[in-house]
């Protein structure tokens, strides 16, 4: 029996099917600013998925940027400038 038999049994009702993958995709690569442009270029469920990956990834890295920054300043801020921001902050 293949895998993708018995997962289809062990999912029952709640199993994707390949309408709503493409959906999703579809709506996955509209979130994507790389993607949002190529609305007429067909591109792959996995390039998509790839795609979404890298933003992520991109996504962190520009938070643990601006996380590094926003440490820079506070320690270089004197303490009513930095009391302003971490107020700013918690809002």
């Amino acid at each position: 029996m293949s895998s993708r038999k018995s997962r289809s049994r062990q999912s029952g009702s709640s199993r994707i099917n390949d309408d709503q993958i493409l959906d999703l995709v579809t709506k996955l690569q509209q979130l994507l600013p790389e993607t949002r442009n190529r609305r007429s270029e067909k591109v792959s469920a996995a390039k998509a998925l790839q795609e979404t990956c890298n933003y992520i990834k991109s996504l962190h890295r520009e938070v643990d940027d601006l996380s590094a920054r926003l440490s820079e300043l506070l320690e270089t801020a004197d303490t009513t400038q930095a009391a302003i921001i971490r107020n700013l902050l918690k809002q």
